[in-house]
Formats: C-alpha cells, sequence, structure tokens
C-alpha cells in the first residue's frame, strides 16, 4: 500500500513533524520540572501544528473518471475565475483559463488535466503575494507546464505560488508522458493553480466561480470526442465570469 503523504514533501513533513513533537516533549516536560505543571497544557499547541503539516502533505489515491475528451481538474481548490486570456508563452492564442484557488486546508499535489507529452515548462520568477490577489495572477512567482495531447492539442497548467506558498515543485521535464490524473508536482502552502485551454479546441466548461473541485477527479470541461482544436471552425464562446 502507498503511503498517503505527497512524495514531493515526505522530508520536509518528517522533518517538520518531528521537531514539532520534540518541542512538544519539552513543552510538557520542562513545566513539571520548574514546579508549575499546569503549563505542561501548552504541548498541545505543537502536536497541532504537526498534525496541520501531516494533514497538508496528504495525498490519498483517487479513482481518475474514464472517457474520451474529458478534462480533470489540475488541483484540489474553489473555482475563483472562468475567462478568455492571451496565452503567449505556450499555447500562443486565445484561451480560457480556469482559476484554482487552494486554501492551506486544501491538497495540493498537482495532477495533470489530460493524458499527453510534457512539451515546455516554463518558470517564471515574481512576487509573494497572496494567492487571491488579482495582482498575483500576473506578478507571482509561477511554472507554466505545457502539455499536448496524442491528439496534437496543446493544454496548460500554471502553479502560481502565494502568500505563504515558497516552493513549487514541477518533477517533470519536456518529453515526460503523464496520464490524465497523473501527479506531476505540488504547491507548497496556499497557493493558485490555473487550466489554460485554446478556445479553438471548442471545450464545454462545466465549472463556474464558487464550484469546490478535486484534482483529478472533478470534471472541469468536455471536449469534442476527438480531442483536436477545430481551427477552422470558429471557436464556440466558453462561459466568462467575474473574479471573486
Amino acid at each position: 500500500m502507498r503511503l498517503p503523504i505527497a512524495t514531493y514533501g515526505r522530508r520536509d513533513c518528517a522533518q517538520a513533524s518531528l521537531f514539532l513533537l520534540g518541542v512538544a516533549g519539552l513543552a510538557a516536560w520542562l513545566p513539571y520540572a520548574a514546579g508549575i505543571p499546569a503549563l505542561s497544557l501548552l504541548a498541545i499547541l505543537p502536536i497541532f501544528f504537526a498534525g496541520f503539516v501531516v494533514s497538508f502533505y496528504r495525498d490519498f489515491e483517487r479513482v481518475i473518471p474514464a472517457g474520451a475528451g474529458l478534462v480533470v481538474s489540475p488541483a484540489d481548490g474553489t473555482v475563483t475565475d472562468v475567462v478568455e486570456v492571451d496565452e503567449r508563452d505556450y499555447l500562443g492564442e486565445r484561451a480560457l483559463r480556469i482559476g484554482i484557488f487552494l486554501s492551506p486546508l486544501n491538497v495540493h499535489v498537482n495532477r495533470a488535466p489530460v493524458q499527453g507529452t510534457v512539451e515546455k515548462v516554463v518558470p517564471r520568477p515574481g512576487k509573494m503575494l497572496k494567492a487571491y490577489d488579482p495582482r498575483a495572477i500576473d506578478e507571482n512567482e509561477s511554472v507554466l507546464l505545457g502539455l499536448k495531447t496524442d491528439e496534437g492539442l496543446k493544454v496548460g497548467v500554471r502553479q502560481v505560488t502565494g502568500a505563504l506558498a515558497r516552493r513549487i515543485v514541477c518533477a517533470v521535464a519536456p518529453g515526460t508522458k503523464l496520464a490524465k490524473g497523473e501527479r506531476y508536482g505540488m504547491i507548497k502552502l496556499g497557493s493558485r493553480t490555473e487550466l489554460l485551454v485554446p478556445l479553438s479546441a471548442r471545450m464545454e466548461c462545466s465549472v463556474k466561480v464558487g464550484d469546490k473541485v478535486s484534482g483529478g477527479v472533478s470534471i472541469l470541461g468536455r471536449l469534442p470526442v476527438s480531442g483536436a482544436p477545430s481551427p477552422s471552425a470558429p471557436a464556440a464562446p466558453p462561459p466568462v465570469e467575474a473574479k471573486l
């Protein structure tokens, strides 16, 4: 059986938990040694934080929905925006962006929204603004993953840091083949993940602002059965919603 802790954070999780449990042990023992046993209750605090650390790195197995043309969520969290944007770093055209805010209580492992081959990994240095700040979309540090399906469709996933997030893990390189829903990285602590799909792909969006989604499980959209873009046909207008 697989340990339900994210591979990308097991060392961090173990080190932080051991440190906090050690602090809890000292907090429980020192008050007795000083003759103030009531203060030993302070040991509850580091134990609580150790539990939070373990919870943050949780990563259980999930059943990925089967079916041609299904695009699954690349992250757990809340949908904050469904808008059209110009995506120049990988897609090179107008795209539908679905933004997902991940709170510190969400699972932070990122998954591939479609099956495909990694074509490009684009890191972008930047700030550490709060993930729900509108400026974070363009100004925060991020990593864009470019995936190309067997049918030739390009799909992007952008990992964006937040005020608490200090490290993005993108554990794949160009040439890596990913199955739909397969893990490929994570963002440590509060953050934002974006799905980017060309409008020419004519994806039917299945979510709206405020929806709760689960990585690898929730269906964000449905592509035409072929899964290929239709450059000669006019793109169907996707739902466009204001950012919360």
